[in-house]
């Protein structure tokens, strides 16, 4: 994926794509940017300008919360960047399963990328900029983008990942079940399916949706624009719909 390019800081969208962004209309604008239009028409001396700056910082404040972001490395160095931003204190999330490999005749335990090439990070998005755009040590390490259509426009926007999105993730990878799947993000079926969570059996809290896949009933974490991890088989009875 071609990364070069980097979204105007003008556009402003809702973290996780979990709310619509909101535009246009002052009944949809956020209550401190309404009250700082109502102090204009009071007679307060503030200018037109001023308002504008005033309200937009409000609005590149939220752009400031910190969020899971998806990375993606070059030839499976995740491991490599994993390890460096997390001596950095950065919090980060490394799947990673075992495997017995046949190595000079002897059997090894070897620890492999769940998912190759990708991890994942909690910061604000201008705390991991630092990281990704890091030349010096991590010139393998980009964003993994949404693309997001701005009137003609098509920008591309790191990835969000829904704070139980990753809770999900990470039960499901910490089950140590075999039989997980990394799923092409174009089944369809995933993201139609009943969404559910998990109650009882290893993957217990998990979220997500439901779908027989490979023979299986499964439960599919639907990172959209990304990828779907499919659990290994759950039982009917261990589910719980959420409406």
């Amino acid at each position: 994926m071609k990364v070069d390019e980097w979204t105007s800081e003008d556009v402003h969208t809702s973290g996780g794509g979990e709310f619509p962004p909101c535009a246009g209309l002052i009944s949809n604008a956020l209550p401190e940017a309404q009250s700082t239009v109502s102090a204009e028409s009071s007679q307060t001396g503030v200018s037109t300008r001023s308002v504008h700056i005033l309200s937009k910082s409000k609005v590149q404040k939220e752009e400031e919360i910190p969020h899971w972001y998806a990375l993606r490395t070059t030839y499976g160095r995740e491991k490599k960047a994993y390890d460096y931003m997390t001596a950095k204190g950065i919090t980060a999330f490394y799947p990673t399963t075992d495997t017995v490999k046949l190595i000079k005749g002897k059997r090894k335990v070897v620890t492999e990328s769940r998912l190759p090439n990708i991890f994942f990070a909690y910061g604000t998005e201008e705390q991991l900029k630092s990281f990704v755009y890091d030349n010096v040590n991590l010139p393998f390490l980009r964003f993994y983008y949404r693309h997001v259509h701005i009137g003609r426009r098509i920008e591309k926007i790191p990835l969000i990942v829904p704070d139980y999105q990753m809770e999900s993730l990470k039960i499901i990878c910490a089950s140590e079940a075999e039989d997980i799947i990394l799923v092409p993000s174009d089944v369809e079926k995933f993201k139609t399916g009943q969404t559910v969570r998990v109650i009882e059996g290893v993957f217990k809290g998990a979220i997500g949706k439901v779908v027989r896949f490979q023979g299986q009933q499964r439960i599919g974490i639907v990172i959209d624009g990304l990828m779907t991890v499919a659990s290994a088989y759950v039982p009917s009875a261990f589910l719980e719909n959420i409406i």
